[in-house]
Formats: C-alpha cells, sequence, structure tokens
C-alpha cells in the first residue's frame, strides 16, 4: 500500500477546507493522471475557484463503473489536534490527518489502483469523479451530475467511498436544510405589549417543529433498516436579540430534517410554513402589520435506497466479498447519482466514528483492504462481471 499512502499525504497536504478552493489538488490530480497517459476534464464552478475532476480508462462508448469521492473536508477550527492536521502522521498503525477518514484515504486509493486498471486492458470503463463542497450540501457535484446526464451511455454502478469500513451501505436519508427569520417590532421592554418578540414567535415555531417531529416517530413510519427507523427533525442555530431591555425585532434559526428515502423533507418544512401562516403570522401583525416570517431553504440532498437484488448490489458484492448489506444515518452524493439513473452504494475504508474529529485518522489496515476491494474489482473486469 505503500503507493496509497505516498497519495494519502499528499492529499491530506492541500487544506480543502470547504470555504477553500480545492484547485492545488485537483491539478495535483490532473497532473498525475496526465503522466500515465489518462486525460480528464475540469468542471468548474462560476468564480473558476473550484472545480470537479471527470476521468475514463478504458472504452466511453459502453457502460462502466463510477468511483467517487468528495476533496473538500471539514474545517479544524477549535478542535484539539495533537498532531498537524494538514500532514499526515503514523501511529500505532493508523494515518492522521484531516480527511483521511472522510474521505481522502479512499480517493488515494483510486488513484493508486490506475496503473492497474490501465494494465487491465480494460473492456468495461473505469471512471474516476472527484467532487468540491459535498460538506457544505453536496454543492459541486451537481453541475457534474448535469454534464453526465446529457451522456447516451449511462454508468453500471457508482462507488460512493466514503467510510464505511468497506461494508457495502445502499441506503442512506436525505436531507432539507431550512432557515426561518421572524421580523418583528422592536420596542423598550417596560413596553414589551407594544412590540412583536421576535424571539418569543420563533420559539413558537421551534416547538412546533419538534411536535411535528414527534409525529414522524409513529411506529407505521419507521423503516428498520435505519437507525434511527424514523425521519427526524431538529433546530441547530438560533440567533436574536440585542440587549435585555430591548424586544427583539429580529430572530433566526436553522433546522434540518433527514428523512427515510420513503418520505419527502419538503412536507415537513411545508406543515411549519402553513402553521407560521395560519397561527402564528396572524398575531404578530395585529400588533405591527410589518412583522413577517420568511422561510429560505439552505441545502437539500436525496436520499439513497439501492435493492439489494439489483446488479448495484451484485456487483459491490463481488468486489468486496460480502453480501451484509447496511444502511448509514449520514447522507451522501449517491443519491443525487441515483436520481439521474446511476445506480449507486456507498462503500470505503475507515469509519464516519473519526470523521470530523480532532486527529481524525484511517487505519492501515482499512487502506490495505480498500486497494484490495479495487484489485478485486480489477480481477472481476478482466475475468467478467457477475450481472
Amino acid at each position: 500500500m505503500s503507493k496509497s499512502r505516498e497519495l494519502l499525504a499528499a492529499l491530506v497536504g492541500f487544506d480543502t477546507t470547504s470555504r477553500e478552493s480545492n484547485l492545488q489538488l485537483i491539478e495535483f490530480v490532473r497532473d498525475y493522471l496526465a503522466q500515465l497517459d489518462v486525460p480528464c476534464e475540469l468542471i468548474y464552478n462560476a468564480e473558476r475557484s473550484k472545480a470537479n475532476l471527470f476521468a475514463t480508462l478504458g472504452p466511453a462508448d459502453r457502460p462502466g463503473i463510477v468511483l467517487s469521492g468528495h476533496t473538500d473536508v471539514v474545517p479544524v477550527d477549535g478542535q484539539p489536534w495533537s498532531v498537524p492536521p494538514f500532514e499526515l502522521s503514523e501511529h500505532d498503525g493508523k494515518l492522521f490527518g484531516r480527511g483521511t477518514a472522510d474521505m481522502k484515504g479512499y480517493i488515494a486509493c483510486v488513484l493508486a489502483a490506475v496503473p492497474g486498471l490501465l494494465a487491465a486492458s480494460l473492456t468495461i470503463p473505469v471512471h474516476i469523479a472527484l467532487s468540491y463542497d459535498e460538506e457544505v450540501g453536496c454543492l459541486g457535484v451537481r453541475s457534474l451530475l448535469a454534464e453526465l446526464e446529457q451522456r447516451p451511455v449511462k454508468p453500471l454502478l457508482c462507488i460512493i467511498g466514503e467510510p464505511t469500513e468497506l461494508k457495502p451501505v445502499l441506503g442512506h436519508k436525505g436531507k432539507l436544510a431550512m432557515r426561518c427569520d421572524v421580523h418583528g417590532a422592536a420596542c423598550h421592554s417596560a413596553y414589551a405589549p407594544q412590540g412583536v418578540n421576535a424571539i418569543e414567535y420563533a420559539a413558537e415555531l421551534i416547538g412546533e417543529l419538534g411536535r411535528i417531529g414527534t409525529t414522524l416517530r409513529a411506529v407505521d413510519l419507521h423503516d428498520p433498516r435505519f437507525d434511527p427507523p424514523f425521519t427526524t427533525v431538529q433546530t441547530g442555530v438560533i440567533t436574536g436579540g440585542k440587549a435585555l431591555n430591548i424586544v427583539p425585532a429580529d430572530c433566526r434559526f436553522d433546522f434540518e430534517v433527514r428523512a427515510l428515502p420513503a418520505h419527502d423533507p419538503l412536507e415537513v418544512a411545508q406543515r411549519l410554513q402553513q402553521y407560521a401562516k395560519d397561527q402564528v403570522l396572524p398575531r404578530m401583525q395585529a400588533v405591527n402589520p410589518d412583522s413577517d416570517i420568511r422561510f429560505s431553504a439552505l441545502s437539500a440532498y436525496p436520499g439513497l435506497v439501492t435493492d439489494e437484488k439489483s446488479q448495484a448490489a451484485r456487483l459491490i458484492a463481488q468486489f468486496c466479498g460480502s453480501e451484509e448489506f447496511t444502511t448509514v444515518a449520514f447522507g451522501t452524493e449517491g443519491g443525487l447519482f441515483d436520481a439521474i439513473g446511476i445506480p449507486t452504494v456507498v462503500c470505503g475504508p475507515g469509519s464516519m466514528d473519526q470523521g470530523h474529529k480532532p486527529d481524525e485518522f484511517v487505519s492501515v489496515e482499512q487502506l490495505e483492504a480498500c486497494d484490495a476491494m479495487l484489485r478485486r474489482m480489477i480481477e472481476a473486469l478482466r475475468t467478467g462481471l457477475h450481472r
């Protein structure tokens, strides 16, 4: 696994926190592939400060396999790291650094497999897809998928390499993130009834959101494949107020819905919006007609549920050597691939238990196991896929 480790060290060395550019990493991968005579496409954002990368090994005129990963990582700000976060460190069989688990370890293994893929004289193509801004709402991959959707040949399978300890994952929940801005009217707190307290009305909305969440826990709405087995709702951020003796004119809160694949998270937002319109806003405007409640979407991605009997499931089982399929609580770009007709599974080295934390790591054993999985994939491509 020396090549995978070498490439991981290079990838970790690029600070690709979502707020930063990922171009240095993308250009490194482009140059690495160019040295192996593998051309690639870069799909930039509007500012040309970030890019997706897409490369094809083998014939492009027939269905193949997409190996997909995101290049951005979460911030290290305020986390008590004991090792440099953007420098690979090894201790006790573990490789430390931001993104080692989520998910540069997988990308390193994929890149290390390129010489073997080329030597296999592929008759079924393998595509490498790298995206940006996954951690802030699966944003970058959408322009890449818009390009792929226009192409006449759809891949057989996409493997999203999020950390699952290399257990094949066929499902995850979808997500909707929303913002609510409550605008009331300020006044001196001694005359509070003359004002419209935005924090108190926001609290009413948050309480209703909690009640909606409780209804989603009904047993008949459960899907036992997921943990927790129901759609969840939570408020994660709230801001408002200037001083204790001023009735606050403004309050903002952000909430999210983590929805089972069979549930539409927009239904939760619509129920809350209807409650705001019917029950809360009239009381606010009775005091001050300029009062308002506004909702805006922050991000969203669909859930994923791939049939255990599908070709995609059979292929990942062939590569992993396991038919013990599972689901995960976190979201991925997989639902977006699936939505344009590319069957998708999630399977990668490491554990999300280490992701997003200080001293994030992937074990050497997991990296070696990922290399082995990709070798099995190459062998399957050489000898014939189980359809």
